[in-house]
């Protein structure tokens, strides 16, 4: 069984069709393979699909669409990551290493401290997925395996 963490640029391709939708949905179905996501994931990938419909992008009906199935799929799903102290001190520390954005490098602390629980009680290693080229870069730099939908 393959373990996913999914940050928001990954899991919001699950909500709204674009380049690498369809290998996202095959590859990361959360009855089969558990799928984590750092808990802001939430309010980004809603964010997302706002910005979409307000830009024009997709139709109002379709965000509705989008942001409700999300929301079942969230409560429902996904394995949530909390946002604890230490994870935002290992962001910190993440944001001074990699230059990262700062919600980029919560999504890395929280799928590394996944990471590392899963390997604790004999689990098998997680991959990230990610669109974010530099947020997958410094995964790679911190022992991640990383794979990028839009490369699919």
């Amino acid at each position: 069984m393959t373990a996913f963490f999914c940050d928001s640029s990954a899991i919001v391709k699950r909500y709204i069709a674009e380049t690498g939708s369809v290998w996202l949905m095959a590859t990361t179905d959360p009855k089969n393979n558990p799928v984590y996501v750092a808990r802001i994931t939430y309010v980004e990938v809603i964010s997302a699909i706002t910005r979409r419909e307000k830009g024009k992008h997709i139709s109002a009906i379709d965000a509705d669409n989008a942001r409700l199935q999300f929301e079942q799929d969230y409560l429902n799903e996904f394995q949530k990551v909390e946002i604890s102290e230490n994870l935002i001190v290992e962001a910190a520390n993440l944001v001074k290493k990699h230059a990262l954005r700062g919600y980029d490098a919560v999504q890395l602390a929280a799928a590394l401290e996944t990471e590392m629980e899963r390997l604790t009680v004999g689990l098998s290693s997680l991959t990230l997925l990610s669109a974010d080229m530099n947020l997958n870069a410094a995964a790679v730099s911190e022992g991640l395996t990383v794979d990028n939908p839009n490369n699919h």
